[in-house]
């Protein structure tokens, strides 16, 4: 084989192996992203009957159909943050949040009665993350609520979180 031949073969194979790499750096922030599968978390119930009443904190109403509603702090489960419970398949949506809720990882799930709520109680089970949420999103929807203190407090946690990212971004 001549050497023009070799050498574009050699470099054939080293751009299709090139390609097919994947990037194996990893930061601290990306690690937290990363993880689908969640364990032993905390959740609670409510119901469209109690103080939040029908809508969601983006103005929906409350889902109860095939991807229902849950409301969590922003700043651990970001808003839009899809989720399976394991042992029961239902899925739910981040889509409203509880000042009950901030600095705690629990995430409360929508039910559409007061039984429902009462026959769910406190529960700690394994999720699975479908799609994480969007920090940016979250803070697009909490901007103009942050006279209230509890907002506050998720806020400076998606900013303190933010900064963390970008410094792990700036070490890759």
């Amino acid at each position: 084989m001549s050497k023009v031949l070799q050498f574009l073969l050699v470099a054939f194979v080293a751009s299709f192996i090139a390609s097919c790499a994947t990037n194996t750096t990893v930061t601290p922030a990306r690690t937290a992203k990363k993880s689908n599968h969640l364990q032993n978390v905390r959740t609670t119930a409510y119901t469209r009957s109690e103080k939040g009443g029908h809508r969601n904190a983006v103005g929906m109403y409350l889902s109860g159909k095939n991807v229902m509603s849950a409301a969590s702090d922003w700043s651990r489960f970001p808003f839009g943050t899809r989720f399976r419970l394991a042992d029961t398949k239902e899925e739910y949506v981040i889509d409203d949040y509880g000042s009950a809720l901030i600095g705690t990882g629990t995430i409360d799930l929508y039910k559409k009665t007061k039984l429902e709520v009462k026959r769910w109680g406190v529960r700690r089970v394994n999720i699975d993350i479908l799609h994480w949420g969007s920090d940016v999103e979250s803070l697009k929807i909490l901007g103009p609520r942050a006279k209230h203190s509890s907002v506050q407090r998720m806020i400076a946690a998606l900013q303190k979180k933010g900064t963390e990212h970008a410094i792990a971004q700036s070490l890759d």
